[in-house]
């Protein structure tokens, strides 16, 4: 069912991307929830032949890891509610579907600081609530699983009366289509229906690495393994092992726990495991080696940050924008954003190779910030996230940061600097639509600003300036323009010059962002 489920998914990623409430070229609802099940499916199969307890902590433990955007961590919160109603389960019957689909929408609403219906969550929750009336009476599995699926299509054709911003685009919610998808396959598995998913991704993060030095190496071994035993105390374990080494990660259950560690003695810390249960999938790399010229090993490089008070962790997507991060003293780019959002384990595998005291994440995108903040409470590095939404926000958090505070202020200084900055963005429709009145055809040019759309057109120039016009108040004193890959430098140099005319009073700036998909983005303080 599972593997139905997210084969489901993949199957009809785009047509759940297309959802996307704006009519831009960054719907990426249905990517992330696919690269999620992927993720969790993986993890799962290494289960086979485990019992139904296990392969729901893998189920969970894998979508955890590989969360991808809002969409997806919400998807991972309903696994783990899935995987508490599994517990001490060998077979399901209907009411104990019900009970997990019951839990899996109760843990993701507890998950979520503001829950807003309208959303998978109303999804989850309503064709949970409806599952447990149907087990009252219907005791065949198929039949109670095609009243799930109708009920949660019944939920999902009411979301735009629920959220305004569904019903002016004309859409319902992405998220919920694609758990309605993933219901539709997990029917599917039941009724004899099999397909196979693929094995790989069909998109692939990029990171932006940096060649570390052997001698920085303080522990040298990357040390993995998972434990099968009973009754794990967890946090017992990671008491033991905190002590050998570094980049810590223990995540699972009593019965399974995946231990990760950076040590210098892989024998104590499988010792260390022995002690509660038996081990499965080692995997050690010497990263001392991996570390020389020409000797990677097929692993990533990781990044030295050695001896350092402050480190930063940043997602962006253009060579242009990776080089500001960097200039601002960005530790490590993660590339992504709209279309590919970084996963928790992105976040995980970034924070492992930056040694430093605290640890600032900067999403730059309102759809990464769960990620980063799953990523936070599983490190046990000391993390914090300043919830960045837009580049502008996040180079203006950076040129906020004081190395002479403490992280608490510096927290508090640059949070305080994302609300000093508007975020303008121009891009193209790929769908027509109506949004506040405004008649927007595909191919339309659109200037998106702080999260609406406030200008159409068919000039890239004309749409632009409309947006700023919108904007840019006689307060505010600088404009900032990012041109992106498809902009040509003189284009972008010839309307600065017309930014100029309409603004006396603003300081102007250009920058080469190298983005895709937007043609500009403007930074208004």
């Amino acid at each position: 069912m599972i593997i139905e489920g997210a084969q489901s998914l993949e199957n009809n990623k785009q047509i759940v991307n297309a959802l996307n409430v704006f009519p831009v070229p960054d719907g990426d609802t249905g990517t992330n929830m696919s690269l999620t099940m992927q993720s969790a499916v993986r993890e799962v199969r290494t289960k086979s032949g485990e019992s139904l307890e296990e392969v729901a902590d893998g189920l969970a433990n894998g979508s955890l890891m590989g969360a991808r955007g809002n969409s997806g961590v919400i998807l991972s919160q309903l696994f783990r509610g899935f995987a508490k109603g599994a517990k001490d389960k060998n077979r399901l019957n209907v009411k104990d579907l019900a009970n997990l689909l019951k839990s899996g929408a109760d843990t993701a609403y507890k998950a979520v600081m503001k829950p807003v219906e309208g959303t998978i969550l109303t999804v989850a929750r309503e064709s949970a609530e409806k599952a447990l009336e149907f087990a009252e009476t219907e005791t065949d599995v198929v039949a109670f699983m095609e009243k799930v699926i109708d009920a949660a299509d019944e939920s999902l054709k009411r979301t735009p009366e629920m959220l305004k911003v569904l019903k002016d685009a004309g859409v319902v919610d992405s998220g919920g289509k694609g758990l309605l998808y993933f219901y539709m396959g997990a029917l599917a598995a039941l009724t004899g229906k099999s397909s196979v998913i693929d094995e790989e991704p069909s998109v692939e993060m990029v990171t932006v690495e940096h060649d570390l030095p052997e001698g920085d190496i303080e522990f040298g071994y990357c040390t993995e393994f998972i434990i099968h035993g009973n009754n794990v105390d967890i946090d017992a374990l990671k008491n033991k092992l905190k002590v050998i080494g570094d980049s810590l990660l223990v995540v699972g259950n009593e019965t399974v726990v995946k231990v990760h560690i950076h040590t210098n003695h892989p024998g104590q810390a499988m010792e260390h495991a022995l002690e509660v249960g038996y081990l499965a999938d080692i995997k050690i790399d010497n990263m001392r080696l991996q570390s020389r010229p020409h000797e990677t090993y097929g692993e990533e490089k990781k990044i030295a940050a050695q001896g350092k008070d402050f480190g930063f962790i940043t997602v962006t997507m253009g060579n242009g924008l990776t080089t500001i991060f960097k200039d601002l003293g960005v530790d490590h780019v993660i590339e992504g954003g709209q279309t590919m959002n970084p996963s928790t384990e992105d976040f995980v595998k970034a924070i492992e190779g930056i040694q430093a005291d605290t640890i600032f994440l900067l999403p730059n995108n309102g759809n990464i910030i769960m990620a980063a903040n799953q990523a936070k409470e599983i490190s046990s590095k000391n993390i914090i996230v300043i919830p960045s939404k837009s580049v502008p926000q996040g180079i203006t958090a950076m040129l906020a940061f004081n190395p002479e505070a403490t992280g608490a202020e510096n927290q508090e200084g640059m949070q305080e600097a994302l609300k000093n900055v508007k975020t303008g963005q121009v891009t193209y429709a790929v769908r027509d639509t109506s949004y506040n009145d405004m008649i927007i055809n595909k191919d339309d040019i659109l200037g998106i600003g702080d999260g609406e759309i406030q200008a159409a057109g068919k000039s890239i120039d004309e749409v632009s300036i409309q947006l700023l016009k919108n904007l840019v108040t006689e307060d505010d004193e600088m404009i900032t323009l990012l041109y992106g890959q498809d902009i040509q430098e003189e284009d972008a140099e010839a309307l600065i010059e017309e930014i100029e005319s309409h603004f006396p009073h603003c300081d102007i700036e250009i920058y080469y962002g190298g983005q895709p998909l937007y043609y500009y983005i403007f930074s208004v303080e």
